[in-house]
């Protein structure tokens, strides 16, 4: 242990590596502070629309008063909470909404009309407590590293230190173990002051400090055993920056640009259009020919009575369904693909250790493409709960009074959520 603090101390005295590691406090402190703040905005988001919805609400329950006014005018809160760890790796939340407000119109285009921004304008990442991890600070190991051999031979030192008794165990491991404590060391604290701000779980806390290891650990590796080699200290520094690059640069992005060409996927903004067309388009069909339509899928309500005016509210809500059927197929290719592209970007994660971790990160803050589509399945089905909730009062004439104006589905809010 002597061995180890009289390194720190050596390494403490060392002012390019004090410099370089209190930089990247700085960062993943500042990381951490922002993404504290980003869960915050997004928790408030919710909670302030949750509660103008019910203002709305109210109101609109003033003059909708037959159950296609209801349906129409009503809008429903859905949400996805952030998790406790999200503040470190926002991950989708960065690119996708966290609350959206839906009717029980044709779901397809609110979806997509909803979406934050093309996810490809998303590539570079939140500059969170993640990019920090996967990023930064293997340069700062690199920076202590690159000269750990070189240096001493540069110095004419190391042919006497190779020379002590047990030199590996009393120089050589100490010196890297004092370099890898160091800097896993400023980072877990930094990380676990944001979770334990966050409230996040032990588990999950250590699940992702594990993770913040491997990381470091891998990064150790690969820099010692560079600066093992005969190279000269340029050379170490240049060949250890060259393998950050291709790892984490150049290979996750053109690994990113074949899936994405190798996997084609409807655009989202084409399935909102052609789902806005198709509902468009419904007003000029005639009107028994919809209707028939939407029986075959709804059998149930076959024996509801003919239209006996111009405009009825069964009319209007049998095509909105028929809407999404119409582009159900290109919903579904889209879903696939994007479910494709990342499994595919797992299997190429496989042979790039830390982007296998970054969305090992992602994963256990909840934050990746799993957890989004989770809550897209969650709005189509309080969709598909809301619309056939209102179908009885449309086409068997059900009577819809102010109590069943309350008794609508509410969406289900996921299991532990809690809105501060």
């Amino acid at each position: 242990m002597k061995h180890l603090w009289r390194e720190i101390s050596f390494l403490l005295r060392q002012h390019a590596s004090v410099w370089a590691i209190a930089l990247l406090t700085g960062l993943a402190a500042l990381t951490v502070g922002l993404g504290l703040q980003e869960v915050a905005r997004q928790k408030a988001a919710i909670s302030e629309v949750i509660a103008l919805q019910k203002t709305d609400t109210a109101a609109i329950k003033t003059f909708a008063t037959d159950a296609g006014d209801a349906a129409y005018y009503r809008f429903h809160p859905t949400w996805d909470p952030p998790s406790a760890l999200a503040f470190a790796a926002l991950g989708q939340r960065d690119i996708a909404p966290s609350i959206l407000r839906i009717r029980a119109l044709a779901l397809e285009g609110q979806i997509h009309e909803n979406e934050a921004q093309n996810p490809e304008l998303a590539l570079p990442g939140r500059f969170d407590f993640a990019f920090v991890l996967i990023y930064l600070a293997p340069l700062v190991l690199i920076v202590l590293f690159y000269d750990l051999w070189s240096g001493e031979r540069e110095a004419g030192r190391l042919a006497s230190l190779q020379a002590l008794p047990k030199a590996r165990a009393r120089v050589w491991l100490p010196r890297i173990a004092a370099r890898f404590g160091m800097v896993s060391a400023v980072l877990i604290l930094v990380f676990w002051v944001g979770a334990l701000i966050s409230g996040a779980g032990l588990g999950e806390t250590l699940a992702f400090t594990a993770l913040i290891l491997t990381v470091l650990g891998f990064w150790t590796l690969i820099a010692t055993l560079i600066a093992k080699g005969a190279g000269s200290s340029p050379t170490n520094a240049a060949v250890l920056a060259t393998i950050w690059f291709v790892i984490t640069l150049i290979a996750p992005a053109g690994s990113n640009l074949v899936i994405n060409a190798a996997t084609p996927i409807p655009d989202g903004a084409a399935i909102m259009r052609e789902n806005r067309e198709a509902v468009h388009d419904a007003w000029d069909v005639d009107r028994d020919a919809t209707l028939q339509r939407f029986y075959k899928l709804y059998p149930e309500y076959a024996t509801s009575p003919p239209m006996q005016r111009p405009f009825e509210w069964k009319w209007y809500y049998a095509f909105q369904h028929l809407g999404d059927q119409h582009v159900e197929p290109l919903s579904l290719a889209y879903r696939a693909g994007i479910a494709e592209r990342d499994a595919r970007a797992g299997l190429v994660a496989l042979v790039l250790p830390p982007i296998t971790i970054q969305r090992g990160l992602h994963r256990i803050a909840r934050t990746d493409m799993a957890a989004q589509s989770a809550y897209q399945d969650r709005i189509r089905a309080y969709h598909t709960r809301l619309r056939t909730y209102y179908y009885p009062y449309l086409f068997m004439a059900k009577p819809f009074t102010p109590a069943d104006f309350d008794a609508a589905p509410a969406f289900d809010r996921p299991l532990g959520e809690k809105i501060d």
